[in-house]
């Protein structure tokens, strides 16, 4: 009688390769990371050398100071930064805290729209990438 093994069916075994639609995932969520922790950066760094530059209508639900909404996109963009070479490491921790600062951004982002509505949508949106990269399974082989 064949011996049955108890691993999950899709645990990767040390035989089994990662595939390459895994390894470019990886690679474009690094890469991605890095670029939106640089376009947070600069967003933060605007906001709190210009206070004038983002305007936003009184009316708006949760008006914030622009010097406030600079220093959470400049910590939020460093964050970013560090787990995106994290990523490009490939070190364990950076994928999960990854996830997760990427919705922190993508959240942040959707109160931030109007006082820079273009460039909010298109954080949002590469931050929705970003994840979509990352909590696609890896498992599969080519």
């Amino acid at each position: 009688m064949a011996q049955q093994s108890t691993a999950p069916r899709n645990a990767t075994r040390p035989d089994q390769q990662v595939s390459g639609w895994a390894t470019g995932g990886m690679a474009f969520a690094a890469v991605m990371m890095l670029m939106i922790g640089l376009f947070q950066v600069v967003a933060g760094l605007v906001a709190l050398v210009d206070d004038r530059f983002y305007v936003v209508d009184e009316d708006y639900a949760f008006v914030w100071d622009v010097t406030a909404w600079g220093w959470v996109h400049l910590v939020i963009g460093a964050g970013l930064i560090a787990v995106g070479v994290g990523l490009s490491m490939r070190k364990t921790w950076s994928g999960i805290v990854a996830v997760a600062l990427a919705v922190v951004s993508a959240v942040a982002n959707f109160f931030f729209i109007p006082y820079y509505p273009f460039w909010s949508l298109v954080i949002i949106a590469l931050n929705v990438w970003v994840i979509w990269s990352l909590t696609r399974p890896y498992a599969i082989r080519t």
